[in-house]
Parts: C-alpha cells; structure tokens; sequence
C-alpha cells in the first residue's frame, strides 16, 4: 500500500508508549497497533486529530505517501 503509517517514529521521537498513547486518545491497545501496523483500512479525523494533539505534530508527520 501506498501510503505508510510511521505513527511508530512520532512515538518514540516523543517517548510516548503505546498504552500512554491510547489511553489518552481514547481507543483501545488492538486498535492502536492496527493503526501502528498499517493494516488499518481508515481512520476517523478525530482520531487523527487527537493523536496529533496528543503528539504535538502534523498529519504529515504520521502519514506518508509512497509510489509503488
């Protein structure tokens, strides 16, 4: 898939575990290491959002685009 998740880098750049992660954003563990992954199908802007709040970075930061 074209597009990769490297919400794992913004992580650790701010040294924020995953279980910090979702208990601040309000989604589960398993949800969150889909998204870590990249298997996730979607994400809802507000879950966007929060993680960028909760980061303090851009979408850009977390989302990337790459041809294949």
């Amino acid at each position: 898939m074209p597009i990769v998740v490297n919400l794992d880098v913004m992580m650790a750049k701010r040294k924020m575990s995953s279980g910090e992660l979702s208990e601040t954003i309000g989604i589960s563990p398993a949800n969150l290491s889909i998204l870590k992954t990249g298997k996730a199908k979607a994400i809802r802007f507000s879950t966007l959002e929060a993680i960028c709040k909760a980061l303090e970075c851009q979408p850009g930061d977390i989302l990337e685009y790459r041809a294949e």
